[in-house]
């Protein structure tokens, strides 16, 4: 497999930074260019960042404009990185609305900046799952994958776990 793999952001736990004078998590740049080059990633990734925002704020308008942009692009293989409490959300809209193109979500619970995030895992699973699996719409997380429509996230254990 050598066909190019789109990469969009979305923000989420994935790229916050910590200000240490206010206490607080916020947005700046996306950490995606440091991890592929950190991961050693030797795909064909075109990263695109869409928005920056705590997936806990995004919107109905958000979600239908990842989805347009999933089906704007040339490449049908594409990983999002996007905010863990609100992932399956969009999953289901991607369903709805994309077909043909294999898109896999996924998160951290951990922000990159933080040093022991989860992060790094999580997106190397993504981008070989989306080379690996048919059209359709996944979740990848911490070693897991699963269909959009067999997925939670367990609030109390922090883990995403297969509905059955």
């Amino acid at each position: 497999m050598n066909d190019p793999i789109r990469l969009f952001v979305t923000g989420g736990t994935f790229d916050k930074e910590y200000d240490e004078l206010q206490g607080r998590l916020f947005f700046k740049d996306t950490h995606l260019p440091e991890m592929l080059a950190m991961g050693r990633c030797r795909l064909k990734v075109e990263v695109r960042t869409l928005m920056m925002v705590d997936s806990l704020d995004m919107t109905p308008a958000d979600r239908e404009s990842i989805a347009r942009n999933c089906c704007d692009v040339q490449e049908h293989r594409i990983v999002i990185t996007h905010g863990t409490d609100t992932m399956v959300d969009t999953a289901r809209v991607l369903a709805r609305e994309v077909a043909g193109k294999t898109i896999v979500l996924t998160g951290a619970m951990i922000p990159i900046a933080f040093g022991s995030s989860d992060g790094l895992f999580n997106l190397g699973g993504a981008l070989t799952a989306v080379q690996v699996l048919p059209a359709g719409v996944y979740i990848t997380m911490n070693g897991r994958v699963f269909s959009w429509d067999d997925v939670r996230k367990n609030r109390d254990t922090g883990v995403f776990e297969s509905l059955k």
